[in-house]
């Protein structure tokens, strides 16, 4: 795994419109699944209910929540981009998102982020745009594209 520090917020500037090496996989289990379904109150069977998913679901097997897939980013980044100095990380928001394919339970997903827009806060902060694309191994199409927006603080 191979992880890029980035000395500063101020730094992190300079890498407006660079895509970072991808994250490392991480395996999307039925365990995670069925725990998000837990934690969510989502339990459609399309997502927990194996046997029911083999026979009636398109996928063959049960597929993971988008929103599931989406939390990831959290995950996903702390494993790509780590920047020096900063105390305090928030989620923004979202201005677009896309689930373009399921993420079949047992399967592995990564994620490409390229840095979209930075900008300044006069909190002393900055604002981040990530454009992202989580991937599944073995598959030409990605299962999530999204436009993440974060702030950091130092």
């Amino acid at each position: 795994m191979s992880i890029t520090t980035v000395e500063s917020l101020g730094e992190m500037g300079s890498w407006l419109g660079k895509e970072f090496l991808p994250s490392p996989w991480i395996t999307v289990t039925q365990q995670r699944i069925q725990e998000f379904a837990d934690a969510t109150g989502d339990h459609q069977w399309i997502h927990v209910d194996q046997e029911r998913s083999i026979s009636d679901s398109p996928f063959g097997t049960t597929v993971a929540h988008g929103f599931l897939t989406l939390s990831l980013l959290v995950e996903l980044l702390a494993q790509t981009v780590t920047v020096n100095g900063v105390r305090l990380g928030v989620n923004y928001g979202l201005n677009r998102v896309r689930f373009t394919s399921p993420v079949r339970s047992g399967n592995d997903v990564r994620a490409r982020f390229k840095l979209g827009e930075f900008t300044d806060l006069p909190s002393g902060g900055c604002q981040i745009i990530w454009n992202v694309v989580i991937e599944q191994k073995g598959e030409t199409k990605p299962c999530c594209v999204a436009e993440w927006i974060t702030r950091r603080f130092n």
